[in-house]
């Protein structure tokens, strides 16, 4: 009896010291985590949290849910969102007090494209806070992200290996308007300094450049020789629109207290960036200030901050450039800012607005958003770029090549660590077009035509033709156009075209077949019943295109002129003949077409048909010149001598006159 109360006293002082090892292990390493974290070096901060979390007693649920949620705090801000996730769960799991735990947990598993559990976990928290705009926006974007995701729009994107490495790299910059060079911010093993960040766990960030060779084609990057790179962090920089002054952001480092991140300026000499100067744009020194950029028209400078007056996490502020430095500040608003973060503006030379934010319903992370000034109504439009520019990832940090949507941005899509690398994307032009083909009908190319091009949007334009008779112009969509083709010695021809509205380009293909006023033109699909002068349905379509050509050419007269083969007698084939065409005449009138501009003749077989070269060239059998004759016609083989008949058996017209109505 008395060893078995010595075994079980021995095993409860065992499991005493046991757990007040782990007690004052797990206090150790709170104690070292909170330094950390106070100092914002999140990926320590993060390591000591999860030590302290393990070294915690699985009865101690308050201590283990509290330490869970600061382990994930730590990791959501350095965007490690899988590890973050598991802090979450565990935080909930262990009953944390605060309800944000479910909000935040929301966060991350949206980052993660778990669009199905996010929804939840939004949906629990606006239980608790139902006038959250955070938790609606989020409900929206697991709603929305997935249908993005789905149906990508036109962007294309792909990542820019020559610009990557091991580490991380963001916010491209074109210097300007100079697109032969771009600037970006990395943390690759060139960057200045040896220590690592506790903050991201690499080395310090700077500014590094490439530039385009006489080939076009970009450079390895190396870092700028200037004292704009430091041991300190050093990127996200932008310029004036001549290239002339650098803005960027400096996070300087000290290991006794937090600092924030400054805006500094460095102009440029020749090839060299003058040594940096701090922009004092306010007096609030506990704010960061950060991701400057210059609005197209040179007078304002654009940032990020945290400072006091706006709408919660950070906001995108500006301030105007005075003769005598900076003006005051001003918040972009809410149309732009959210209780969230709202980073990373930059602009197009057309004066919109790019920016990324992880308030506004989006896909994950931070997504990217367009912005464009109304005038009238005194506002912005914000627009979501959705799939692909935007991921379940952080996307942020975009420049425009000159006037075109192409360019760089920044996104950690597919890095399982959360580093950022670069990326090209490219808006494909939605271009209308229209292509037409100016010929003589049943002859070759025009090429000394001329088409007319008036559109209903004002469009006036002179178009000549290439060699081979034909033009491209490229039009504006909803609008109407009527195209006249016009050639000295032929008919003119009307065309009419209505552009769409649609985001996929076109080209319109239009036919110019121009009438000769010296020769005869046949009547294409023009048949009449046999042994009648009653014409078919299948003639209505050839001969309204006659009635709409004569509209067109209001000055001209014209004989309608029928004829037959050789078989039958003369007479009777020159009376079918004359009323096959006034059969035609008389669907011309009743058509609108005036009476005296019409004279019908029957020539029965009496005017055999005159072989012209291209007709001849696609037969064969045939040249130039031929006239098919019954005794020419007989010369050939049975299969020739019906071909030629059938040519034989036409309804034409030629030109009279071009002066009808001019005189009256």
């Amino acid at each position: 009896m008395k060893r078995k109360k010595f075994i079980s006293r021995l095993s409860a002082f065992v499991l005493t010291t046991v757990l007040l090892c782990c007690s004052c292990g797990a206090e150790k390493a709170l104690r070292k985590a909170e330094q950390h974290e106070a100092l914002g070096e999140y990926s320590e901060a993060a390591k000591y949290y999860k030590k302290a979390y393990s070294k915690t007693a699985v009865k101690q649920r308050d201590k283990r849910g509290e330490r869970a949620f600061k382990m994930a705090e730590c990791y959501r801000r350095i965007n490690n969102a899988t590890r973050a996730v598991g802090g979450y769960k565990n935080a909930a799991r262990y009953h944390y007090p605060d309800s944000i735990v479910f909000l935040h947990l929301a966060d991350m598993q949206r980052m993660t494209g778990d669009y199905k559990s996010a929804l939840k976990n939004y949906e629990v928290y606006h239980t608790y806070k139902p006038e959250d705009i955070r938790a609606i926006n989020g409900m929206q974007s697991c709603k929305d992200a997935p249908v993005w995701k789905k149906h990508p729009n036109r962007y294309i994107v792909k990542k820019f290996d020559l610009f990557n490495s091991r580490r991380a790299e963001y916010a491209p910059m074109y210097a300007g308007e100079d697109t032969e060079q771009i600037y970006f911010t990395s943390t690759r093993e060139d960057a200045q300094g040896e220590d690592l960040s506790g903050i991201t766990g690499m080395k310090a960030p700077d500014i590094f450049i490439s530039r385009k060779n006489e080939k076009g084609k970009w450079q390895k990057p190396e870092p700028i020789e200037s004292e704009v790179n430091s041991d300190f962090e050093d990127g996200a920089c932008c310029f004036t629109p001549d290239g002339k002054t650098m803005y960027f952001t400096r996070c300087q480092m000290d290991s006794d207290y937090p600092r924030y991140a400054e805006i500094f300026k460095s102009t440029r000499s020749d090839a060299s960036w003058s040594a940096p100067q701090k922009c004092e744009i306010v007096k609030d020194t506990l704010s960061s200030l950060a991701h400057p950029a210059v609005s197209p028209d040179g007078e304002w400078l654009y940032f990020t901050s945290d400072m006091p007056g706006g709408m919660g996490g950070k906001d995108i502020w500006r301030v105007r450039f005075t003769a005598d430095g900076f003006g005051g500040v001003e918040n972009l608003g809410n149309r732009i800012n959210t209780p969230g973060d709202e980073m990373f503006p930059s602009f197009r030379p057309n004066g919109e607005l790019y920016f990324s934010s992880n308030g506004h319903p989006g896909m994950g992370g931070l997504d990217l958003f367009k912005a464009i000034w109304d005038e009238e109504r005194e506002q912005w439009d914000i627009t979501n770029l959705q799939a692909p520019m935007n991921s379940q990832a952080d996307d942020f940090g975009m420049t425009f090549e000159g006037p075109y949507n192409r360019g760089f941005f920044t996104s950690n899509r597919g890095d399982a660590r959360g580093w950022d690398h670069l990326f090209t994307f490219e808006l494909p032009e939605v271009i209308k077009t229209i292509t037409g083909w100016v010929y003589e009908k049943e002859g070759y190319e025009l090429p000394e035509a001329l088409v007319h091009l008036v559109g209903n949007d004002g469009t006036n334009k002179k178009l000549s033709v290439k060699m081979d008779g034909s033009f491209t112009e490229r039009v504006n969509p909803e609008v109407h156009y009527v195209l006249l083709g016009t050639c000295k010695g032929f008919l003119n021809y009307k065309q009419e075209v209505q552009i769409d509205s649609t985001n996929e380009s076109r080209d319109y293909v239009l036919q110019f077949p121009l009438s000769s006023m010296t020769h005869p033109v046949l009547l294409e699909n023009i048949f009449y019943e046999f042994d009648k002068a009653t014409l078919t349905e299948a003639s209505a379509a050839s001969l309204d295109s006659l009635v709409v050509l004569l509209n067109d050419n209001p000055n001209v007269t014209i004989e309608l002129s029928a004829h037959c083969d050789y078989k039958g007698s003369d007479a009777y084939n020159l009376r079918l003949s004359q009323k096959r065409a006034e059969t035609v005449v008389n669907y011309l009138i009743a058509g609108g077409i005036s009476p005296d501009r019409l004279v019908a003749k029957g020539y029965g077989e009496s005017s055999p048909k005159v072989l012209r070269k291209k007709l001849a060239t696609q037969l064969g059998f045939l040249k130039e010149g031929d006239t098919l004759t019954e005794e020419f016609i007989l010369t050939l083989s049975e299969e020739e001598q019906e071909i030629c008949n059938g040519l034989n058996r036409r309804t034409e017209f030629k030109v009279l006159r071009t002066t009808y109505g001019l005189y009256e």
